[in-house]
């Protein structure tokens, strides 16, 4: 399974968060989705935020663009991002995932 998917006008992301990591940046795939390290902490929001920016920096789009549908309060989140291919968001995000 692949963290990207296509869907009508742009893409959706699955990532699995870990929170109160040493810097923000992303560590690879676990269990079909995005392993990202995020560097805020878990607390109003702050970490969801900071994964916004990130993406937003990442994939080159407005933060706008990047809705969280899915998993506010929970390690797994879904992201639906407007405007960009599944294809385009993997080839922006491959530069930036780390090995394992």
């Amino acid at each position: 399974m692949t963290p990207l998917a296509d869907r009508p006008g742009g893409c959706v992301l699955r990532v699995r968060v870990v929170p109160r990591a040493g810097r923000t940046g992303p560590a690879g795939e676990r269990d079909g989705a995005l392993l990202m390290r995020v560097a805020a902490a878990p607390v109003e929001g702050q970490a969801n935020a900071a994964l916004i920016a990130w993406l937003a920096s990442r994939l080159d789009v407005p933060r706008r663009a990047i809705r969280l549908v899915a998993g506010e309060r929970h390690r797994d989140k879904r992201f639906e991002i407007d405007g960009l291919p599944a294809a385009v968001a993997a080839a922006r995000l491959a530069t930036s995932v780390v090995p394992r």
